[in-house]
Formats: C-alpha cells, structure tokens, sequence
C-alpha cells in the first residue's frame, strides 16, 4: 500500500536537498579526504554533502508524516534578482574588487524582499557584512582577491 504524500513542499525540498548531497559526496570522492585538523580538498565537500543528504531525507520522512502546504507559484521576482545578483558578483569580483561586488550582491538580492527599505539602518548593515566579508576571506583565510580592483585603480 502506497504511502500518500501529506506535505508536497517538504517531499519535494528533500529531493532535491538529498540530489545534492549525493551529487558533492559523488564528485568528491577522489579528491583526498585528509583529517579534521589538516582538511584535504574532498573532506568540505564530502562533509557538507552528507549533512545536505541527511537533511534531505529528513525532509523527505516528514512529507509523508506531517500534515504540509501544497506547492505555491514560483517567486519569479526572488528567482530573477538573486540570480542576477550572483552573477554580477561574479562578472564584478575581478576587475572591480570584492567590496563593489558584494556591495552590488547585497542591494540586488536585497531588492529580491518584498519587505526590504533603504534606509540608514540597511545601510549599516550592508557596511558591517561587506566589512566582515573582506576582513574574513581576505585578510583572516588570505583569498588572493583584491578589496578594490583595477576599476578603482589611476
């Protein structure tokens, strides 16, 4: 006797959590795994694959016990301003530097909420993350990624 889905959103969230979990645990494992304290290049990979695939089937349990939404349209505003704001970060990390292309991540993914303002408080919190975000991966974990890029350069 087949089981019926109570929860579309979770069933289907589960999926695919659990597709790329096993997608990051397969396409890792021939890099070397190496140990806790000294990571090789499959150990992140490999780690965070399977807590998505754990959370994934997780997921994937629950749509058949507990009681869920059905699946709503699609968010076509969210889907099309977050991936344009990734893609810019990508195009702009190069020539104009990481903070300009985090700057311009975080307003155009922002833009993506209906209930985002600019305002000063906003503002201030763009600053504090883009500080942070350069003080971490350039200065703490030496990323070979310049803070202003030739862009910015006389």
């Amino acid at each position: 006797m087949a089981m019926p889905i109570r929860s579309p959103k979770d069933f289907w969230a589960g999926l695919l959590y659990a597709g790329f979990g096993s997608a990051a645990i397969l396409l890792a494992r021939d890099y070397g795994w190496g140990s806790s304290s000294r990571m090789g290049p499959g150990y992140f990979p490999t780690v965070l694959g399977s807590l998505l695939l754990l959370i994934g089937v997780a997921s994937f349990v629950r749509a058949f016990v507990a009681r869920g939404e059905p699946i709503g349209g699609i968010a076509w505003k969210g889907l099309i301003l977050v991936t344009a704001g990734t893609l810019l970060f990508g195009f702009l990390l190069r020539p104009a530097g990481l903070v300009p292309a985090l700057v311009a991540l975080i307003l155009v993914s922002a833009a993506a909420s209906v209930k985002f303002r600019f305002d000063w408080k906003a503002m201030g919190l763009m600053l504090v993350l883009v500080a942070f975000c350069a003080l971490v991966f350039v200065k703490g974990l030496g990323l070979p990624v310049q803070l202003l890029g030739s862009w910015f350069r006389a």
